[in-house]
């Protein structure tokens, strides 16, 4: 196998809402944080332990449109894309890296209000979608008398 992949796939709450650069020639950036947990317990202590960690999230043109006026602090969404790692220079003239996720799919999860809204809600409910049906398969057309034993 020659080949390579670089891919992400991230499901996690945003930290901040998304910001946005505008550019001349109409295209347009959105940027934001992405926390995901990792908890276990501790063998030593017995106790819980939570860590998060942050991911820089890019989204280009029309997606960073729909992150921007969807998306806010808290919604839980699901993110894919690929690894960048970008480098420049700061004002004392360092080099300086930042690895940033560069998302081309994303999808809402939940909302900040909802999430709100079922952790204070002490019996949950459970919403079913219906189901489409699919359409029953027609008669096939043949010989009838076949002696095939399936």
């Amino acid at each position: 196998m020659s080949g390579t992949l670089n891919k992400v796939m991230l499901i996690g709450h945003l930290g901040d809402e998304v910001k946005m650069h505008y550019f001349e020639g109409g295209g347009c950036v959105g940027r934001f944080p992405l926390a995901t947990n990792e908890t276990y317990t501790s063998k030593q202590t017995n106790e819980r332990v939570t860590n998060t960690e942050w991911h820089n999230i890019v989204v280009r043109n029309k997606g960073a449109e729909i992150c921007e006026k969807y998306l806010s602090k808290g919604d839980k969404v699901y993110i894919e894309g690929r690894l960048k790692t970008r480098k420049w220079q700061d004002e004392s003239g360092a080099e300086r890296y930042s690895t940033e996720i560069q998302c081309t799919d994303f999808t809402f999860l939940s909302t900040k209000k909802e999430s709100e809204s079922n952790a204070s809600n002490a019996a949950p409910t459970t919403a079913q979608k219906p189901v489409a049906k699919q359409p029953e398969a027609p008669e096939p057309i043949g010989e009838e008398d076949d002696d095939l034993p399936f």
